[in-house]
Protein backbone atom coordinates (compact mmCIF):
# COMPACT_ATOMS: atom_id res chain seq x y z
CA UNK A 1 0.00 0.00 0.00
CA UNK A 2 0.67 3.42 -0.32
CA UNK A 3 1.39 6.05 -3.18
CA UNK A 4 -0.79 4.73 -6.50
CA UNK A 5 -2.20 1.88 -5.05
CA UNK A 6 -5.84 0.66 -5.45
CA UNK A 7 -7.93 -2.52 -4.19
CA UNK A 8 -11.19 -3.25 -4.37
CA UNK A 9 -12.62 -0.77 -2.19
CA UNK A 10 -10.60 2.10 -4.10
CA UNK A 11 -8.04 4.54 -3.21
CA UNK A 12 -7.15 6.28 0.12
CA UNK A 13 -4.78 8.34 1.27
CA UNK A 14 -1.79 7.13 3.82
CA UNK A 15 -0.44 9.50 6.18
CA UNK A 16 3.50 9.51 7.23
CA UNK A 17 5.02 7.64 8.42
CA UNK A 18 3.71 4.53 7.15
CA UNK A 19 3.91 2.05 10.57
CA UNK A 20 4.42 -0.61 7.87
CA UNK A 21 3.52 -3.93 9.38
CA UNK A 22 2.56 -7.07 7.64
CA UNK A 23 2.14 -10.72 8.43
CA UNK A 24 1.77 -14.23 6.53
CA UNK A 25 -0.76 -16.64 6.57
CA UNK A 26 -1.20 -20.03 4.49
CA UNK A 27 -2.95 -18.53 1.57
CA UNK A 28 -2.74 -14.91 2.18
CA UNK A 29 -0.74 -11.80 2.97
CA UNK A 30 -1.87 -9.12 5.40
CA UNK A 31 -0.63 -5.50 5.29
CA UNK A 32 -1.29 -2.62 7.30
CA UNK A 33 0.05 0.74 6.52
CA UNK A 34 -0.88 3.30 9.58
CA UNK A 35 -4.26 3.61 9.86
CA UNK A 36 -5.34 1.28 6.66
CA UNK A 37 -5.44 -2.45 6.32
CA UNK A 38 -5.44 -4.62 3.14
CA UNK A 39 -5.46 -8.43 2.12
CA UNK A 40 -3.31 -10.33 -0.55
CA UNK A 41 -3.50 -13.71 -2.01
CA UNK A 42 -0.04 -15.72 -1.53
CA UNK A 43 0.72 -18.26 -3.90
CA UNK A 44 0.11 -21.84 -2.95
CA UNK A 45 -2.59 -24.28 -2.82
CA UNK A 46 -5.72 -21.55 -2.96
CA UNK A 47 -4.20 -19.10 -5.47
CA UNK A 48 -1.73 -19.32 -8.32
CA UNK A 49 0.06 -16.08 -7.58
CA UNK A 50 0.77 -14.12 -5.03
CA UNK A 51 -0.15 -10.33 -4.83
CA UNK A 52 -4.10 -9.86 -5.66
CA UNK A 53 -5.02 -7.38 -3.53
CA UNK A 54 -8.36 -9.41 -2.14
CA UNK A 55 -9.63 -6.74 0.18
CA UNK A 56 -8.75 -3.06 0.89
CA UNK A 57 -7.74 -0.42 1.35
CA UNK A 58 -10.07 0.55 4.25
CA UNK A 59 -9.61 1.52 7.98
CA UNK A 60 -8.49 -0.23 10.25
CA UNK A 61 -11.38 0.18 12.17
CA UNK A 62 -13.45 -1.69 10.12
CA UNK A 63 -12.31 -5.08 11.98
CA UNK A 64 -14.66 -3.77 14.87
CA UNK A 65 -17.67 -2.78 12.54
CA UNK A 66 -20.85 -3.73 14.74
CA UNK A 67 -18.73 -3.86 17.60
CA UNK A 68 -19.83 -0.94 19.49
CA UNK A 69 -17.77 1.50 21.23
CA UNK A 70 -14.30 3.81 20.76
CA UNK A 71 -12.39 0.54 18.73
CA UNK A 72 -15.85 1.33 16.42
CA UNK A 73 -15.22 4.71 16.48
CA UNK A 74 -12.44 6.03 16.22
CA UNK A 75 -9.58 5.07 13.26
CA UNK A 76 -5.90 4.86 14.38
CA UNK A 77 -2.75 4.30 13.04
CA UNK A 78 0.13 1.85 14.51
CA UNK A 79 -2.33 -0.60 14.19
CA UNK A 80 0.18 -4.10 13.83
CA UNK A 81 -0.64 -7.89 12.56
CA UNK A 82 0.77 -10.92 13.16
CA UNK A 83 0.21 -14.83 12.12
CA UNK A 84 -0.25 -17.09 14.93
CA UNK A 85 0.91 -20.14 13.49
CA UNK A 86 0.17 -22.48 16.57
CA UNK A 87 -3.38 -21.45 16.59
CA UNK A 88 -3.75 -20.50 13.00
CA UNK A 89 -5.19 -17.27 13.72
CA UNK A 90 -4.38 -13.95 12.81
CA UNK A 91 -3.97 -11.24 15.67
CA UNK A 92 -4.86 -7.60 15.22
CA UNK A 93 -4.52 -5.01 17.29
CA UNK A 94 -5.18 -1.13 17.18
CA UNK A 95 -3.88 1.60 20.16
CA UNK A 96 -6.85 4.32 21.04
CA UNK A 97 -4.66 7.65 20.67
CA UNK A 98 -6.94 10.00 21.51
CA UNK A 99 -8.25 10.40 25.04
CA UNK A 100 -11.50 8.67 25.78
CA UNK A 101 -13.88 11.21 27.86
CA UNK A 102 -16.04 9.38 30.83
CA UNK A 103 -19.59 10.18 29.10
CA UNK A 104 -17.74 9.39 25.11
CA UNK A 105 -19.24 5.62 25.54
CA UNK A 106 -21.52 5.01 28.49
CA UNK A 107 -20.63 1.32 29.79
CA UNK A 108 -22.29 -0.99 32.12
CA UNK A 109 -21.39 -0.17 35.56
CA UNK A 110 -23.23 -2.77 37.78
CA UNK A 111 -21.81 -5.69 36.50
CA UNK A 112 -22.30 -9.49 38.44
CA UNK A 113 -19.54 -11.14 39.96
CA UNK A 114 -17.39 -12.64 37.14
CA UNK A 115 -20.01 -11.06 34.88
CA UNK A 116 -17.85 -9.77 31.48
CA UNK A 117 -17.99 -6.17 30.25
CA UNK A 118 -20.27 -6.33 27.22
CA UNK A 119 -18.83 -6.49 23.83
CA UNK A 120 -17.36 -2.95 22.64
CA UNK A 121 -17.04 -1.60 26.17
CA UNK A 122 -13.95 -0.83 27.85
CA UNK A 123 -12.61 -3.14 30.00
CA UNK A 124 -10.98 -2.29 33.28
CA UNK A 125 -8.07 -3.79 34.63
CA UNK A 126 -9.09 -7.33 36.38
CA UNK A 127 -12.58 -7.34 34.63
CA UNK A 128 -13.39 -9.59 31.68
CA UNK A 129 -13.98 -8.18 27.83
CA UNK A 130 -16.86 -10.08 25.99
CA UNK A 131 -16.28 -10.62 22.24
CA UNK A 132 -19.99 -10.99 21.29
CA UNK A 133 -20.31 -13.29 18.25
CA UNK A 134 -18.21 -13.79 15.69
CA UNK A 135 -18.15 -11.08 13.10
CA UNK A 136 -17.04 -11.06 9.20
CA UNK A 137 -15.26 -8.04 7.40
CA UNK A 138 -17.60 -5.79 6.09
CA UNK A 139 -17.82 -6.13 2.51
CA UNK A 140 -17.63 -1.90 1.34
CA UNK A 141 -16.84 0.36 4.47
CA UNK A 142 -16.69 3.76 4.06
CA UNK A 143 -13.12 5.39 3.77
CA UNK A 144 -12.83 7.75 6.96
CA UNK A 145 -10.90 10.90 7.00
CA UNK A 146 -7.31 9.93 8.15
CA UNK A 147 -6.28 9.91 11.82
CA UNK A 148 -3.94 12.21 13.96
CA UNK A 149 -0.22 11.68 13.21
CA UNK A 150 0.88 9.37 16.29
CA UNK A 151 1.45 10.93 19.49
CA UNK A 152 -0.79 13.74 18.93
CA UNK A 153 -3.87 13.78 21.50
CA UNK A 154 -6.77 16.74 21.01
CA UNK A 155 -6.25 19.62 22.33
CA UNK A 156 -10.05 20.41 23.42
CA UNK A 157 -9.93 16.97 25.40
CA UNK A 158 -7.96 17.06 28.74
CA UNK A 159 -8.84 14.11 30.92
CA UNK A 160 -10.13 10.52 30.37
CA UNK A 161 -8.55 7.23 29.14
CA UNK A 162 -7.05 5.33 26.40
CA UNK A 163 -7.61 1.86 24.54
CA UNK A 164 -6.45 -1.25 22.99
CA UNK A 165 -8.52 -3.03 20.34
CA UNK A 166 -7.67 -6.76 19.64
CA UNK A 167 -9.32 -8.82 16.90
CA UNK A 168 -8.75 -12.26 16.63
CA UNK A 169 -9.73 -14.37 13.77
CA UNK A 170 -11.60 -17.50 14.20
CA UNK A 171 -9.70 -19.52 12.01
CA UNK A 172 -6.57 -18.74 8.74
CA UNK A 173 -8.29 -16.92 6.60
CA UNK A 174 -8.12 -13.18 7.60
CA UNK A 175 -11.27 -12.96 5.21
CA UNK A 176 -12.96 -14.96 7.76
CA UNK A 177 -14.66 -13.66 11.55
CA UNK A 178 -13.48 -12.00 14.15
CA UNK A 179 -13.24 -11.96 18.03
CA UNK A 180 -12.88 -8.66 19.47
CA UNK A 181 -11.81 -6.88 22.55
CA UNK A 182 -11.51 -3.76 24.27
CA UNK A 183 -9.73 -2.84 26.92
CA UNK A 184 -8.73 0.05 29.10
CA UNK A 185 -5.38 2.20 29.10
CA UNK A 186 -4.35 4.30 31.68
CA UNK A 187 -1.25 4.79 30.04
CA UNK A 188 -0.80 6.16 26.34
CA UNK A 189 -0.20 3.05 24.62
CA UNK A 190 2.32 4.22 21.87
CA UNK A 191 4.41 1.92 19.18
CA UNK A 192 2.86 -0.82 20.13
CA UNK A 193 5.03 -4.59 19.71
CA UNK A 194 2.90 -7.75 19.89
CA UNK A 195 3.83 -11.29 20.16
CA UNK A 196 2.65 -14.49 20.29
CA UNK A 197 3.66 -16.42 23.23
CA UNK A 198 1.90 -19.86 25.16
CA UNK A 199 0.45 -18.45 27.51
CA UNK A 200 -0.63 -14.92 26.34
CA UNK A 201 -0.41 -12.54 23.68
CA UNK A 202 2.17 -10.21 25.22
CA UNK A 203 1.69 -6.23 24.44
CA UNK A 204 4.90 -3.76 25.27
CA UNK A 205 4.19 -0.21 24.53
CA UNK A 206 5.55 3.13 25.26
CA UNK A 207 3.38 6.06 26.96
CA UNK A 208 5.33 8.84 24.86
CA UNK A 209 8.68 9.87 23.52
CA UNK A 210 9.16 12.50 26.30
CA UNK A 211 8.67 10.09 29.40
CA UNK A 212 11.08 6.97 30.04
CA UNK A 213 8.25 4.59 31.51
CA UNK A 214 6.57 1.91 29.29
CA UNK A 215 3.82 -1.08 29.56
CA UNK A 216 4.00 -4.78 28.84
CA UNK A 217 0.22 -6.09 28.55
CA UNK A 218 -0.35 -9.68 28.53
CA UNK A 219 -4.19 -10.81 27.10
CA UNK A 220 -5.35 -14.15 27.54
CA UNK A 221 -4.46 -15.72 24.54
CA UNK A 222 -6.67 -18.99 25.03
CA UNK A 223 -9.83 -17.61 26.03
CA UNK A 224 -9.16 -15.06 22.89
CA UNK A 225 -8.67 -17.83 20.32
CA UNK A 226 -11.86 -19.80 21.86
CA UNK A 227 -14.18 -16.67 21.69
CA UNK A 228 -14.53 -16.45 25.33
CA UNK A 229 -14.88 -13.32 27.59
CA UNK A 230 -10.73 -12.47 28.44
CA UNK A 231 -9.03 -10.55 30.44
CA UNK A 232 -5.82 -8.58 29.82
CA UNK A 233 -2.73 -7.71 33.08
CA UNK A 234 -0.77 -5.05 32.62
CA UNK A 235 2.85 -4.20 34.23
CA UNK A 236 4.17 -0.80 34.30
CA UNK A 237 8.07 -0.81 33.99
CA UNK A 238 9.65 2.66 34.56
CA UNK A 239 13.14 3.90 33.52
CA UNK A 240 13.56 1.72 30.39
CA UNK A 241 14.36 1.79 27.25
CA UNK A 242 11.83 0.39 24.42
CA UNK A 243 10.85 -3.34 25.21
CA UNK A 244 10.01 -6.19 22.83
CA UNK A 245 8.62 -9.68 24.12
CA UNK A 246 9.69 -12.94 22.04
CA UNK A 247 7.61 -13.86 19.61
CA UNK A 248 7.11 -17.31 18.81
CA UNK A 249 7.69 -18.85 15.25
CA UNK A 250 6.95 -22.25 14.16
CA UNK A 251 5.29 -25.12 15.40
CA UNK A 252 8.08 -26.05 18.03
CA UNK A 253 6.57 -24.73 21.43
CA UNK A 254 8.76 -23.39 24.56
CA UNK A 255 8.42 -25.72 27.57
CA UNK A 256 5.00 -25.74 29.15
CA UNK A 257 5.36 -22.91 31.66
CA UNK A 258 8.20 -20.84 30.50
CA UNK A 259 8.35 -17.31 31.00
CA UNK A 260 8.40 -14.96 28.26
CA UNK A 261 12.24 -13.19 27.19
CA UNK A 262 11.50 -9.21 27.04
CA UNK A 263 14.62 -7.61 25.87
CA UNK A 264 15.72 -3.70 25.36
CA UNK A 265 18.47 -1.84 24.31
CA UNK A 266 20.84 -0.29 26.59
CA UNK A 267 21.54 3.64 27.29
CA UNK A 268 18.55 6.62 27.60
CA UNK A 269 18.38 9.02 24.90
CA UNK A 270 16.29 11.57 26.96
CA UNK A 271 19.44 11.10 29.49
CA UNK A 272 21.63 11.65 26.48
CA UNK A 273 23.28 8.36 27.13
CA UNK A 274 23.30 6.99 23.46
CA UNK A 275 26.05 3.77 23.57
CA UNK A 276 26.17 0.48 25.94
CA UNK A 277 27.95 -2.39 25.65
CA UNK A 278 24.94 -4.62 26.81
CA UNK A 279 21.49 -5.61 25.90
CA UNK A 280 19.15 -6.10 28.79
CA UNK A 281 16.46 -8.70 29.52
CA UNK A 282 13.37 -9.90 31.53
CA UNK A 283 11.52 -12.76 32.46
CA UNK A 284 7.97 -11.82 32.26
CA UNK A 285 5.82 -14.69 33.94
CA UNK A 286 1.74 -14.70 33.52
CA UNK A 287 -0.89 -16.02 36.03
CA UNK A 288 -4.01 -15.55 34.94
CA UNK A 289 -5.68 -17.67 38.53
CA UNK A 290 -3.88 -15.31 40.33
CA UNK A 291 -2.85 -12.22 39.09
CA UNK A 292 -0.92 -10.81 42.14
CA UNK A 293 2.08 -13.07 40.98
CA UNK A 294 2.56 -11.83 37.53
CA UNK A 295 5.80 -9.84 37.23
CA UNK A 296 8.76 -9.14 35.09
CA UNK A 297 11.95 -9.95 36.55
CA UNK A 298 15.31 -8.32 35.62
CA UNK A 299 16.41 -6.19 34.03
CA UNK A 300 19.92 -8.72 33.84
CA UNK A 301 22.44 -7.56 31.14
CA UNK A 302 23.72 -9.51 28.39
CA UNK A 303 27.55 -8.30 27.10
CA UNK A 304 27.23 -7.37 24.05
CA UNK A 305 30.02 -5.74 21.86
CA UNK A 306 30.10 -1.40 22.69
CA UNK A 307 27.57 0.01 20.26
CA UNK A 308 25.91 3.67 20.07
CA UNK A 309 22.76 5.03 18.79
CA UNK A 310 22.93 5.27 15.26
CA UNK A 311 21.67 9.03 14.92
CA UNK A 312 21.54 9.41 18.83
CA UNK A 313 18.28 7.59 18.92
CA UNK A 314 14.45 8.47 17.66
CA UNK A 315 12.81 11.64 15.69
CA UNK A 316 16.27 12.79 14.76
CA UNK A 317 17.12 14.55 11.06
CA UNK A 318 19.59 12.00 10.08
CA UNK A 319 20.04 9.96 6.79
CA UNK A 320 21.01 12.85 4.07
CA UNK A 321 18.88 12.09 0.83
CA UNK A 322 20.17 13.47 -2.41
CA UNK A 323 18.90 17.27 -3.62
CA UNK A 324 17.30 17.95 -0.30
CA UNK A 325 18.81 19.45 3.19
CA UNK A 326 16.17 17.01 4.35
CA UNK A 327 17.00 13.72 6.53
CA UNK A 328 15.30 11.06 6.98
CA UNK A 329 14.78 9.48 10.58
CA UNK A 330 16.23 6.07 12.13
CA UNK A 331 14.71 4.83 15.13
CA UNK A 332 18.33 4.11 16.10
CA UNK A 333 17.72 3.64 20.03
CA UNK A 334 15.84 0.29 20.20
CA UNK A 335 15.35 -3.24 19.29
CA UNK A 336 13.33 -3.40 16.44
CA UNK A 337 10.31 -5.27 16.01
CA UNK A 338 10.45 -8.63 16.03
CA UNK A 339 11.88 -10.10 19.09
CA UNK A 340 11.88 -13.70 17.05
CA UNK A 341 12.35 -17.07 19.70
CA UNK A 342 12.44 -20.38 17.89
CA UNK A 343 13.15 -23.69 19.08
CA UNK A 344 15.85 -25.72 16.85
CA UNK A 345 16.41 -29.12 17.55
CA UNK A 346 18.56 -29.37 21.04
CA UNK A 347 18.31 -25.23 21.33
CA UNK A 348 16.05 -22.21 21.98
CA UNK A 349 17.13 -19.08 20.19
CA UNK A 350 16.30 -15.09 20.24
CA UNK A 351 17.37 -13.17 17.64
CA UNK A 352 17.43 -9.36 17.68
CA UNK A 353 18.44 -6.48 15.74
CA UNK A 354 18.48 -2.56 15.20
CA UNK A 355 20.56 0.10 14.33
CA UNK A 356 24.33 1.44 15.31
CA UNK A 357 26.31 4.25 14.07
CA UNK A 358 29.33 2.86 12.19
CA UNK A 359 32.73 4.14 11.80
CA UNK A 360 33.47 6.61 9.20
CA UNK A 361 30.40 8.04 9.15
CA UNK A 362 27.12 5.96 8.18
CA UNK A 363 25.05 3.35 9.76
CA UNK A 364 24.68 0.02 10.23
CA UNK A 365 22.25 -3.39 11.07
CA UNK A 366 24.14 -5.04 14.53
CA UNK A 367 22.07 -8.03 14.82
CA UNK A 368 22.36 -10.94 17.67
CA UNK A 369 22.09 -14.25 18.02
CA UNK A 370 20.84 -15.70 21.80
CA UNK A 371 20.79 -19.00 22.80
CA UNK A 372 18.55 -19.88 26.37
CA UNK A 373 20.64 -22.18 29.22
CA UNK A 374 19.26 -24.56 31.40
CA UNK A 375 18.04 -21.48 33.50
CA UNK A 376 16.23 -20.13 30.43
CA UNK A 377 18.60 -17.31 30.34
CA UNK A 378 19.19 -15.74 27.24
CA UNK A 379 23.63 -15.97 26.21
CA UNK A 380 25.21 -14.35 23.28
CA UNK A 381 25.74 -17.19 20.64
CA UNK A 382 27.04 -14.59 18.28
CA UNK A 383 26.87 -11.20 16.99
CA UNK A 384 27.57 -8.89 13.74
CA UNK A 385 27.11 -5.76 12.48
CA UNK A 386 26.60 -5.05 8.88
CA UNK A 387 27.89 -2.44 7.00
CA UNK A 388 28.83 -3.61 3.63
CA UNK A 389 30.89 -0.75 2.00
CA UNK A 390 29.48 2.11 3.86
CA UNK A 391 26.32 4.45 3.36
CA UNK A 392 23.42 4.22 5.70
CA UNK A 393 21.61 0.87 6.73
CA UNK A 394 18.95 1.10 9.13
CA UNK A 395 15.45 -0.02 10.82
CA UNK A 396 16.23 -3.49 10.08
CA UNK A 397 13.16 -6.46 11.12
CA UNK A 398 14.45 -10.23 11.73
CA UNK A 399 13.44 -13.76 11.48
CA UNK A 400 14.90 -17.00 11.38
CA UNK A 401 13.42 -20.30 9.75
CA UNK A 402 13.30 -23.91 10.44
CA UNK A 403 16.51 -24.16 9.74
CA UNK A 404 17.99 -21.86 11.61
CA UNK A 405 18.89 -19.42 8.81
CA UNK A 406 19.04 -15.95 9.70
CA UNK A 407 17.40 -13.41 7.31
CA UNK A 408 17.18 -8.75 7.70
CA UNK A 409 15.37 -6.43 5.97
CA UNK A 410 16.36 -2.89 5.85
CA UNK A 411 16.00 0.26 4.86
CA UNK A 412 19.17 1.63 3.05
CA UNK A 413 20.54 4.90 1.86
CA UNK A 414 22.31 8.24 2.00
CA UNK A 415 24.03 10.30 -0.74
CA UNK A 416 24.17 9.58 -3.47
CA UNK A 417 21.38 7.01 -3.07
CA UNK A 418 17.53 7.44 -2.57
CA UNK A 419 16.29 5.77 0.16
CA UNK A 420 14.75 2.20 -0.67
CA UNK A 421 15.03 -1.76 0.97
CA UNK A 422 17.31 -4.26 0.68
CA UNK A 423 18.22 -7.78 2.74
CA UNK A 424 20.80 -9.90 3.60
CA UNK A 425 20.94 -13.17 4.71
CA UNK A 426 23.42 -16.49 6.54
CA UNK A 427 22.86 -20.10 6.43
CA UNK A 428 23.02 -21.81 10.00
CA UNK A 429 26.09 -23.51 9.69
CA UNK A 430 28.22 -19.88 8.30
CA UNK A 431 30.98 -18.61 10.57
CA UNK A 432 29.32 -17.52 13.03
CA UNK A 433 28.91 -12.98 13.10
CA UNK A 434 28.54 -12.75 9.54
CA UNK A 435 25.19 -12.16 7.11
CA UNK A 436 27.32 -14.10 4.24
CA UNK A 437 24.30 -13.93 1.41
CA UNK A 438 25.13 -11.56 -1.27
CA UNK A 439 22.98 -8.14 -0.23
CA UNK A 440 20.04 -7.79 -2.28
CA UNK A 441 17.86 -5.24 -3.70
CA UNK A 442 14.16 -5.12 -2.53
CA UNK A 443 13.25 -1.56 -3.78
CA UNK A 444 15.74 0.53 -5.54
CA UNK A 445 14.82 4.40 -4.28
CA UNK A 446 14.35 6.80 -7.35
CA UNK A 447 13.16 10.18 -5.14
CA UNK A 448 13.84 11.59 -2.02
CA UNK A 449 11.04 11.99 0.75
CA UNK A 450 11.03 15.68 1.09
CA UNK A 451 7.32 16.29 2.98
CA UNK A 452 8.73 14.85 6.89
CA UNK A 453 11.30 13.29 9.02
CA UNK A 454 9.52 10.24 9.85
CA UNK A 455 10.82 6.57 8.01
CA UNK A 456 8.59 4.17 8.54
CA UNK A 457 9.26 4.25 12.41
CA UNK A 458 9.44 0.28 11.77
CA UNK A 459 8.86 -2.86 9.59
CA UNK A 460 8.30 -6.73 9.58
CA UNK A 461 10.12 -9.43 8.49
CA UNK A 462 8.17 -12.45 8.74
CA UNK A 463 8.41 -16.11 8.29
CA UNK A 464 5.36 -18.11 5.77
CA UNK A 465 4.04 -20.69 7.76
CA UNK A 466 3.49 -23.00 5.37
CA UNK A 467 6.75 -24.21 4.70
CA UNK A 468 8.06 -22.35 8.14
CA UNK A 469 11.19 -21.37 5.63
CA UNK A 470 10.10 -18.32 3.09
CA UNK A 471 11.02 -14.81 4.72
CA UNK A 472 8.48 -11.59 3.39
CA UNK A 473 9.56 -8.51 4.10
CA UNK A 474 7.96 -5.42 3.36
CA UNK A 475 9.31 -1.71 3.35
CA UNK A 476 9.09 1.96 1.83
CA UNK A 477 10.40 3.50 -1.15
CA UNK A 478 9.74 6.38 -3.74
CA UNK A 479 9.66 6.18 -7.52
CA UNK A 480 10.99 9.15 -9.51
CA UNK A 481 8.52 11.82 -9.25
CA UNK A 482 6.59 10.29 -6.25
CA UNK A 483 5.46 12.90 -3.54
CA UNK A 484 4.65 10.11 -1.03
CA UNK A 485 5.80 6.53 -0.16
CA UNK A 486 4.83 3.89 -1.44
CA UNK A 487 5.73 -0.31 0.03
CA UNK A 488 6.85 -3.41 -1.45
CA UNK A 489 6.66 -6.65 -0.23
CA UNK A 490 9.12 -9.61 -1.17
CA UNK A 491 10.06 -12.68 -0.34
CA UNK A 492 13.30 -15.15 -0.31
CA UNK A 493 14.26 -18.30 0.73
CA UNK A 494 18.00 -19.67 1.55
CA UNK A 495 19.60 -22.68 -0.35
CA UNK A 496 19.34 -25.20 2.58
CA UNK A 497 15.52 -24.46 3.48
CA UNK A 498 12.88 -25.95 0.74
CA UNK A 499 10.24 -23.67 0.00
CA UNK A 500 7.73 -22.18 -2.17
CA UNK A 501 8.11 -17.90 -2.00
Amino acid sequence: MGAGFEGPQGATTFRNPSDNTLAVGPDHIVQIVNSRIAIFSKRGKKYGKSGTVLYGPVATKSLWTAFGGVCEARNNGDAVVRYDQVAERWLIVMPIFSRIGPDDFPRKTDLAPGEAVPQGQLAKAGEASSPGSAWPLPANPPQPPPPPERGQRPEEQKEGVWAMCYAVSTGPDPLGTYYRYAFERNLFPDYPRPAVWIDGYYLATSSGDDVIQKQVCIADRTKMIAGQPATEQCIVMEGVNFLNNADMDGRKLPPAGAPNIMMAAGGTQLKNLFEDDGIYFWKVHVDWKNPANTKATGPRKIPVAPYHYLCNGQLTSCVPQPNTERRLDVQGDKIMNRLVYRRLGGHESIVAAHSVATQGGGGGVRWYEFQLDKNRDPVLSQQGTYTPGGFYRWMPSIAMDKKGDIGIGYSFGGRPNFPGQRFAARRAGDPKGLLTLHETVLAEGGASQLNTLRWEDYTTTAIDPSDDCAFWYVGDYMKEGDNAYRTKIGSFLLPNCKGTP
